[in-house]
């Protein structure tokens, strides 16, 4: 049997053209009537479903257009509830990976804290809306070098960013501790060159930053109420690591033995004293990062630098901290750029 939804009529049809020929005229009037009847019906039929279909394929238009519309509303509103969340967890709950209730576990960990030195005055020193300017941009820096090296955001307060590296994802525990110092290179390095560059535009007030690194034990996940949650860390080793960071030396990266003894073939370090840390109810032992020893790194013990046939400068850079190293960086460029336009005119 046929599937077609006009099955009676194709037998019709079929019926007619095989007697047509054999029909005398009053039979042939006859069927050809019947013929007709039926065809206006099936005209009727057609033309109402045409109507029915013209209906539909208008009203799912509109859904489509309905659905368009909400869809761009929820990426509207999803874009803007990402910039109020780690992109970890926002990416981790818009696939489904992420639960929405208070859970938490217990990891290790490699804390990062940043602030700036003095900020207080110089918050004092400045119209508002100049520092909102000027701070809302040194965020953007942070957030931006933060997100290149994979690390979770936690939250700013006032001048201070902290982060963590090892949840949700994690590259293991050295790899993790070793992207945060890597991090909070590239932060210093970038925030040298800044600090010129804002100088430049009437800044009187660099925002020099100080950063303090600590791999420990925390308790990770969501914390609050069922209205209201905040994915964090806490415990004692976020603590730490932010006592740490306090004792940092302006422009400088403290990190704690904890950091020091999963990466230590791969960093240059200064041991600096034994800290005795308020709250903390042990000694720390924390040294100050000079530079990545990457495979292809030369440890050049002096920077000698040639005036002229008879005159060198001897720059003994094991003795130099991190912010003389990139405060000698951003002079020398300044020298370079002027001898190229000397050069060139």
């Amino acid at each position: 049997m046929s599937d077609s939804i006009l099955t009676k009529e194709e037998i019709l049809l079929d019926h007619f053209q095989n007697i047509a020929t054999d029909l005398s005229a009053d039979q042939l009037l006859v069927e050809l009537s019947t013929l007709t009847n039926h065809y206006s019906k099936l005209l009727k039929n057609s033309s109402k479903l045409i109507r029915i279909s013209d209906k539909n394929e208008r009203r799912l238009q509109s859904i489509s257009a309905e659905l368009e519309f909400e869809k761009a509303k929820v990426e509207k509103i999803a874009g803007q509830l990402s910039k109020y969340l780690p992109k970890q967890i926002y990416e981790s709950l818009f696939n489904g990976d992420q639960v929405d209730e208070i859970k938490t576990k217990r990891k290790l960990l490699t804390v990062f804290f940043s602030d700036i030195q003095g900020f207080t005055n110089t918050s004092s020193l400045l119209q508002p809306e100049v520092l909102t300017k000027y701070i809302n941009l040194y965020f953007t820096e942070l957030s931006n070098i933060a997100a290149k090296h994979g690390a979770t955001i936690d939250k700013f307060i006032g001048d201070c960013m902290m982060a963590f590296f090892g949840d949700p994802d994690t590259r293991g525990d050295k790899e993790d501790a070793l992207a945060c110092v890597r991090m909070s290179l590239e932060i210093q390095s970038r925030l040298s060159a800044l600090n010129t560059e804002w100088q430049n535009q009437g800044l009187q007030h660099p925002f020099i930053t100080r950063i303090g690194i600590h791999t420990g034990w925390c308790n990770v996940g969501n914390f609050g109420s069922s209205d209201r949650m905040s994915y964090t860390i806490i415990g004692g080793e976020v603590n730490l690591a932010a006592r740490i960071e306090s004792a940092s030396e302006p422009g400088g990266i403290l990190i704690s033995s904890d950091t020091y003894a999963l990466i230590k073939d791969h960093v240059k370090v200064i041991s600096k004293d034994v800290l005795t840390l308020k709250g903390i109810n042990r000694p720390i032992q924390t040294y100050s990062v000079i530079n990545i020893l990457d495979d292809d790194h030369v440890d050049m013990s002096t920077l000698n630098i040639r005036v002229s046939k008879d005159d060198t400068f001897n720059i003994p850079t094991p003795d130099l901290t991190l912010q003389e190293r990139l405060s000698l960086l951003e002079d020398l460029k300044r020298a370079v750029h002027k001898l190229e336009a000397i050069s060139s005119s």
